[in-house]
This record gives C-alpha cells, sequence and structure tokens, in this order.
C-alpha cells in the first residue's frame, strides 16, 4: 500500500513538475522570440520603462543638438517609419540650412549595444564605438521622447 503510495505522490510530483517546466520552456521562447524577431523589439531602459518602435507612420519629432545639450531650438523633424526603415524629413520650422521637405537622413532602425536607438546604414552598424552627435556615426533617434539626434 505504502508502495502504491508513494508511486502516485511520485507521478503527480513529476507531473506538475513537468508541466510547470513545459510553461517555463514555452514562455521563455516566446519572449526570445518577441525580443529576437527583428530591430523593432520592446526594449527596456535603465529606468524599466518599455520602449518601442512607433507603428509604421508619419511623426513630428524635436531636433536635438548635441552640441547645444539636447536643446531644439524650435527645430522639427516629419519620421517616416515603414518596417523597419526610417527617414527623416526636415519640416522647415526653424533656421537649418536644410531645405523644408529635404531628407536629413534615412536608413535601417537599429538597437545600437549601447542601448540607443540608431539610424544605420547596415546591421553591423550596431557594434559601431562612436554614434549620434557630432562623431560622424549613424545618427541617434530617441523614440521615447520623440527626438532626432543632430551635431
Amino acid at each position: 500500500m505504502k508502495k502504491a503510495s508513494f508511486i502516485l505522490l511520485t507521478t503527480i510530483l513529476f507531473s506538475c513538475s513537468s508541466k510547470a517546466d513545459k510553461s517555463r520552456i514555452e514562455n521563455s521562447e516566446s519572449s526570445e522570440i518577441a525580443t529576437n524577431a527583428d530591430d523593432r523589439t520592446t526594449e527596456k531602459d535603465s529606468s524599466d520603462t518599455t520602449l518601442a518602435i512607433p507603428a509604421d507612420g508619419e511623426y513630428r519629432f524635436d531636433v536635438a543638438f548635441a552640441e547645444w545639450e539636447g536643446k531644439s531650438m524650435g527645430e522639427k523633424v516629419t519620421v517616416v517609419i515603414q518596417g523597419d526603415s526610417v527617414k527623416v524629413i526636415y519640416a522647415g520650422d526653424g533656421k537649418l540650412t536644410a531645405k523644408k521637405g529635404e531628407v536629413l537622413d534615412e536608413g535601417i532602425i537599429l538597437k545600437h549595444k549601447s542601448g540607443d536607438w540608431i539610424i544605420g546604414r547596415n546591421r553591423e552598424d550596431v557594434n559601431l564605438e562612436e554614434i549620434g552627435g557630432c562623431t560622424g556615426g549613424p545618427s541617434m533617434i530617441d523614440f521615447k521622447n520623440k527626438k532626432y539626434w543632430m551635431c
């Protein structure tokens, strides 16, 4: 009788454990798929707020000038997102030397190894040492604060 009870108890425990492991594996796999599917993944920043690339469409962003500590100086751009591609178009609201409607930047939306979103030319740009600001590297784009960074 004790042997049968032990076998039954062991079977129940093993079954529950297997279901928990299976659920944990499935959750892990779906999480991995969600974060590795492409460059449009949801990410977390240091303040633990969820960040994601906006859906396809047109958006108005401020220009953040690196040499002016991120101030916009009233400049705006239109950011056009289509898939993993992005195009940044001057809105003509300020005094840039660009003409209204001029494409300032375009490329692939990538998550740089630093955690910042960049507009890259190829997928390897995620590993570049210098990005944004006045470095000559890929431009940074801040989806959370709707800012496109320039020199």
